[in-house]
């Protein structure tokens, strides 16, 4: 048998969503609702509901999974070897004339095409 048992922490999450989306519903409804108020005053409070909603979320057990995720991301970023400007340089110009060639052969592939069809249908393009 499989007994479901419901998690303390888990009902505890979902309070703690519910809040953060009560909190960002707020702010969006009072930036709507105070409109005629200066947008420096609705951008601070703005910026200080999201930033509380975050807090909120990030101490459920998906926001911490997501820190964890930011973190090793930026980790991993670190260890990238970027290409130096030359590197950058040529494999953009390669790209660029890789597109002017692919670029030209369909075209005349096209041209192709239709002087095809225009001979079959006796229709003059």
């Amino acid at each position: 048998m499989s007994e479901k048992t419901e998690n303390p922490s888990n009902s505890m999450d979902m309070l703690k969503w519910l809040i953060v989306f009560a909190l960002l519903a707020g702010v969006i409804t009072a930036n709507y609702v105070y409109g005629e108020v200066s947008i420096l005053y609705r951008a601070i409070g703005a910026v200080v509901g999201v930033a509380v909603a975050g807090f909120i979320a990030a101490t459920t057990v998906k926001g911490d999974t997501f820190l964890t995720f930011a973190k090793e991301s930026r980790l991993e970023v670190r260890k990238v070897v970027w290409p130096t400007r030359q590197e950058l340089n040529q494999t953009t110009l390669i790209v660029l004339a890789a597109t002017a060639v692919a670029a030209l052969l369909l075209w005349g592939i096209d041209g192709i095409l239709v002087w095809l069809v225009s001979l079959v249908t006796g229709i003059g393009a």
